[in-house]
């Protein structure tokens, strides 16, 4: 057998071999990782509703600060930081979907030691522009905070790196339509 015709036999041995393995093993091959197959963790961390807060950024953009206190009941230390695998959606009341519609970020990174209580805060920052010398300035600043708050029923927070998910729930007062918007009649 000359050298040509033995490399083609052991590349169409090889090929043969392959198509074997892809066959019969194939989907191992393109399985996920087991930790990508696993729901998301839900059990290690309970979030409570602490406040709101608006903030000027400048003269037309305004940001919701919503400030949660986190009890992490779980023997795993969180870091959660802003753009490292950390992101929050908003729970829409109409369906219970998540939404990601507006850029939510935390306001400042969190370390979450197992057993121990942290403050979390994240904001969500839209163009406003800033009412001055109005006689409806507060209700210009509610009605902004209602049309921000008022279609969500929680936030939830996956935290990629430990594949966890935190519920933030809704505990805001409920949100009455102002003077500008009730419909007249």
């Amino acid at each position: 057998m000359s050298k040509k015709q033995w490399l083609v036999t052991a590349g169409a041995a090889g090929v043969v071999f392959l198509l074997t393995l892809w066959a019969f093993g194939g989907t191992s091959f393109t399985r996920q990782p087991q930790e990508a197959l696993k729901n998301w963790n839900r059990s290690g961390v309970r979030a409570v509703y602490m406040a709101t807060q608006l903030r000027e950024v400048d003269k037309t953009r305004a940001a919701l600060i919503l400030s949660y206190d986190l009890s992490n009941m779980s023997n795993v230390d969180y870091r959660l930081t802003d753009g490292s695998g950390v992101v929050i959606m908003s729970r829409l009341k109409s369906d219970g979907s998540l939404s990601q519609e507006q850029r939510i970020r935390l306001s400042y990174p969190v370390f979450l030691p197992a057993g121990q209580r942290a403050h979390l805060a994240f904001e969500i920052t839209r163009e406003f522009v800033w009412p001055k010398d109005d006689s409806h300035h507060d209700e210009r600043l509610k009605e902004f905070v209602r049309q921000m708050l008022a279609p969500v029923r929680g936030f939830v927070l996956f935290d990629d790196s430990s594949h966890s998910q935190f519920d933030l729930p809704a505990g805001w007062p409920d949100l009455q339509e102002t003077s500008e918007t009730r419909p007249r009649g």
